[in-house]
C-alpha cells in the first residue's frame, strides 16, 4: 500500500517548482491560474526569490503547497495513493490531491491560513522550540508546569518533540528541560507560536472560509494531524482541519499508524526529504522515495 505524505512549512528552496514548469504544459497552467487566484506573482518568488523572501508566512505556505499539489496532478495515472497525510499546512495538499479539495479552494485555504496565522504571530511575542532526547510526557508535564501559555506542538518523531508558545514560557521551558536531560532545547526562527492556544483568532479566521468551502468525498483516507488517525468522511475531515490551527501535529503516531494499517512505502511529494527522514527514525528499514515526473 502505497503512502503519500507532504510536507510542512521549512521545506522551502529558491528555485523550488522550476523543474516542473519547465517540462509540463498543465504545470505552467496552474502556476498561472495560482498567480490569478493569489494575486501576485508567486511563480517569480518561487523561482528567483531569496531565502528572506521565502520565509514569509504569506509567501511559504502557498509556495510548499503550489510545489506539492502541481507535482501530485504531474504524476497523472501513477499517482494512486492508498493513504495520505500531511505535516502541518502539508494536510491541505493531501486534501487536494485526495480529492477531497479542488486545487483552487486548496490554494485559497492555505492563503487565508497564511495570513491569518501571521496576523496572531504580530499578535503576541511567540515562538517554538526543538527538544531532542526526551519522552513525550516528560515534555508534555514540564510544558504543563511553567507560568505562561507553552505546549507540546509538533510530535515529530520519537525523542523530537517542537514546543510552542509565549517567548518567556517557551525560555523557561527551554531551561527546565535541559535540566531533565534532553540533548538539545533550541529556539526555532519562526515567525510565532503555530499549533498553540495563541493561534486562536487565526483557527476562527479560517474557519469561516473552511466552512463555506466544499469538501467532497475522498478517494482515500487522510490520516489527519490532530487525531492521527485514518478519515474519509468530510465533514469530520472539515472539522479536524479547523482544529488544526491550535492543536498538536501527532506526526509520530501518524507514522505509527500507517505502517500498522498496512502502509508498505512512503513517497514524499513536495520539497525536501524531511518526512522521509522522520519515518525512517520509525523504521529504519521502512522503503522511503521521493515523488518525481
Amino acid at each position: 500500500m502505497k503512502a503519500y505524505v507532504f510536507p510542512g512549512q521549512g521545506a522551502q528552496f529558491s528555485g523550488m517548482g522550476k523543474d516542473l514548469y519547465d517540462s509540463s504544459e498543465l504545470a505552467k497552467k496552474l502556476f498561472a491560474q495560482a498567480n490569478e487566484i493569489l494575486g501576485f506573482d508567486i511563480q517569480k518568488i518561487m523561482f528567483e526569490g531569496s531565502d528572506e523572501e521565502l520565509k514569509q508566512t504569506k509567501v511559504t505556505q502557498p509556495a510548499i503547497f503550489l510545489h506539492s499539489t502541481i507535482l501530485a496532478a504531474c504524476l497523472g495515472d501513477s499517482f494512486k495513493p492508498d493513504m495520505v497525510a500531511g505535516h502541518s499546512l502539508g494536510e491541505i495538499s493531501s486534501l487536494v490531491a485526495n480529492k477531497t479539495l479542488s486545487f483552487e479552494d486548496g490554494l485559497r485555504l492555505v492563503y487565508k491560513r497564511a495570513l491569518a496565522m501571521q496576523a496572531a504571530c504580530e499578535a503576541v511575542p511567540s515562538t517554538m522550540a526543538a527538544i531532542l532526547g526526551l519522552e513525550d510526557k516528560v515534555v508534555e508535564d514540564i510544558c504543563k508546569s511553567i507560568n505562561g501559555i507553552v505546549v507540546a506542538a509538533n510530535y515529530n518523531c520519537p525523542g523530537q518533540l517542537v514546543i510552542s508558545g509565549a517567548i518567556p514560557a517557551v525560555e523557561e521551558a527551554c531551561t527546565k528541560l535541559t535540566e531533565a536531560g534532553a540533548k538539545r532545547a533550541m529556539i526555532l526562527q519562526v515567525g510565532g507560536a503555530f499549533h498553540s492556544p495563541l493561534m486562536e483568532p487565526a483557527r476562527e479566521e479560517l474557519a469561516k472560509a473552511i466552512e463555506s468551502t466544499t469538501f467532497s468525498n475522498p478517494i482515500c483516507p487522510v490520516y489527519q494531524n490532530t487525531i492521527a488517525k485514518a478519515v474519509t468522511d468530510p465533514n469530520e475531515i472539515k472539522k479536524n482541519l479547523i482544529d488544526q490551527l491550535t492543536a498538536p501535529v501527532r506526526w509520530t503516531q501518524i507514522m505509527q499508524q500507517m505502517i500498522a494499517d498496512g502502509a508498505t512505502e512512503v513517497i514524499e511529494v513536495g520539497p525536501g526529504k524531511v518526512l522521509q527522514g522522520l519515518f525512517k527514525k520509525v523504521d529504519r528499514a521502512f522503503p522511503t522515495s521521493s515523488a518525481e515526473i
